[in-house]
């Protein structure tokens, strides 16, 4: 297969149903339902952690979490692990990255030839508090969910129309010079992702009073949730129904917003005359659970949190194919280095999207997503297979769904006595993958370290912590216990 320029596209906690191309009946993603109708749409494609620094530290490695170590929002890649801009520079090709990467910081080497106006974890050490984990604390810093919402500008939107314009400035400038190599572009925005302010023109779009509330749980919370939920309490904090719909619709905007500025970028890249030579892929690092069951934020495994959208477009994608096989982040280290023409190493658990895609869906495959950060009592694991999920919490039940009769996963089977072999066979499977009760208490046992390491969990709670990661020169603005 012929080697071209690769353009990646990741948004930051985009929520897959909420997208025009995947059929939902308000938001308007007029630019991405273009992209989708050229390019092979992933439908069962997930987070390999529902939440940013692992997640996209998996997106880096190719490694699962476990393999890595880097476990939660302060713990991120280092550069200690290659990744595939490693690869792409000591090949001599050409990896650039502007915006949101979530690494320790710009101190370490995370391959790229050039980061511009690069986002890593908070102040060097990220979410501190977020290490926290027996016991859980309070985040009171969750009720700024329900705080920040409506028309408006944050820095975070500033900093997205920013990346935009880094974005076409590169790419006109790129349609300027000879190409001797194809290159790698990662563009990464923040957008859906809270604060929920989404610029008045965007906001305006959708009226709060039209959008139906959430689905509810259909019982009580899963333990492992429920304790997860009682950390984070972001529902809590709504004064009305009506203040969620106006959360949501806020949401729906910034899905927009983000729409619009990729629109720019596709833009861009046809009028530079780079469009014919560039293949482009879409995609999430994590998803939103966005009220569902009453939870807010990510964290959790099922699919509004954990699913992500994933588009990929050019030679060797089919237009308008839909691809069942499960795929996650771990399959992006191999699918670069095949659309660069590089031998891919060895012992890398994913498999290139366009070989995926060349062949048929695949009912066998399973992939693995995993969560040891905030807010979490044990280690949480999933596999999907087939139209099956199954979610593993360390030292409670399963969950186990049928996608394809339940897609709202109002429904868990793991209770039923005819689900018995399926679920022995998963948990079978991920022992195969790895001990999770081990991996639970080596990601413990690497977070006490850390936790001393500042002063103790009393020192950490009462320095507090932040709703957000500043964006490159702003200030950490936290909140502490009290």
């Amino acid at each position: 297969m012929k080697p071209s320029n690769l353009l990646i596209i990741m948004d930051d906690e985009h929520n897959k149903k909420v997208l025009g191309y995947n059929g939902h009946p308000m938001v308007r993603t007029p630019n991405l339902d273009r992209l989708a109708a050229r390019s092979t749409s992933f439908e069962a494609a997930y987070s390999s952690s529902p939440i940013c620094v692992p997640a996209r530290a998996a997106f880096a490695t190719g490694r699962h979490v476990h393999e890595t170590g880097y476990w939660d929002n302060a713990i991120a890649y280092d550069g200690r692990v290659p990744s595939w801009a490693h690869a792409l520079r000591d090949a001599g090709r050409l990896a650039v990255s502007i915006g949101k990467l979530h690494y320790t910081g710009d101190d370490i080497d995370g391959g790229f030839t050039e980061q511009i106006i690069p986002m890593h974890i908070e102040a060097g050490v990220g979410d501190l508090y977020g290490l926290i984990r027996d016991p859980l604390p309070i985040r009171h810093q969750s009720a700024d969910l329900a705080k920040s919402i409506g028309p408006g500008e944050s820095s975070y939107t500033r900093y997205d129309r920013d990346i935009t314009d880094k974005t076409v400035e590169w790419l006109q400038a790129r349609g300027r010079q000879r190409q001797d190599q194809p290159w790698v572009l990662f563009t990464s925005y923040i957008a859906p992702h809270s604060p929920l302010i989404a610029p008045p023109e965007f906001y305006a779009m959708y009226d709060p009073q039209a959008i139906p509330l959430p689905k509810r749980a259909s019982g009580p919370l899963h333990p492992w949730i429920q304790a997860w939920n009682d950390c984070y309490r972001f529902d809590s904090h709504f004064e009305s129904d009506e203040q969620r719909r106006i959360a949501i619709a806020s949401y729906f905007g910034l899905c927009s917003f983000l729409d619009h500025n990729v629109g720019r970028i596709l833009h861009a890249l046809e009028t530079s005359g780079l469009a014919a030579d560039t293949r482009v892929i879409f995609l999430s690092d994590h998803g939103d659970n966005l009220g569902s069951r009453s939870l807010w934020g990510k964290s959790t495994m099922y699919e509004e949190s954990a699913g992500i959208p994933m588009l990929a477009s050019g030679p060797g994608f089919e237009a308008g194919r839909k691809v069942r096989t499960p795929v996650s982040h771990v399959d992006m280290y191999p699918t670069v280095m095949q659309a660069a023409g590089l031998a891919c190493p060895a012992g890398l658990p994913g498999k290139s999207l366009l070989e995926i895609a060349a062949g048929p869906d695949d009912g066998q495959r399973a992939i693995l997503s995993e969560y040891h950060a905030a807010g979490s009592v044990s280690a949480a694991y999933m596999l999907r297979r087939g139209h099956h999920k199954y979610i593993h919490y360390t030292g409670y039940a399963p969950e186990l769904f049928d996608l394809q009769q339940d897609p709202e996963e109002l429904h868990d089977l793991a209770g039923k006595p005819e689900s018995t072999p399926l679920l022995a066979g998963f948990e079978a499977h991920l022992r195969g993958l790895l001990d999770p009760e081990a991996v639970d208490r080596q990601a413990k046992r690497d977070q006490a370290a850390l936790i001393a390491q500042h002063g103790g969990a009393e020192r950490i709670l009462k320095r507090g912590g932040s709703s957000y990661t500043p964006i490159p020169g702003e200030e950490v603005k936290l909140l502490n216990e009290q």
